[in-house]
């Protein structure tokens, strides 16, 4: 009967609120558990996890995901210098 509660409660909110958040993104929360109703599926709207459907296709977490920047290769050149005197050590 725990369970109940908050399903209950998410419920009302989402009811409650639902015109609310009609132009709002609900995306889906992947989990291994379902709790929601039959036909509901656990979604998460502004951070907050509740069952309902979600007119997203990708979870919150996945949009978040910032992608890696690409490594840069820096090829550094000899360079021979030209200031030495002829015949002088340590020049080439």
């Amino acid at each position: 009967m725990q369970i109940l509660k908050p399903i209950v409660a998410a419920l009302a909110i989402t009811a409650i609120a639902g015109p609310a958040f009609a132009d709002a993104k609900i995306y889906p929360y992947h989990s291994k558990d379902n709790y929601c109703p039959y036909g509901l599926q656990p979604i998460t709207i502004s951070g907050v996890i509740s069952c309902g459907t979600p007119n997203q296709s990708q979870s919150y977490k996945q949009v978040m995901q910032h992608p890696t920047p690409k490594k840069r290769l820096h090829v550094y050149k000899a360079r021979r210098s030209s200031n030495c005197a002829e015949g002088e050590k340590g020049c080439f």
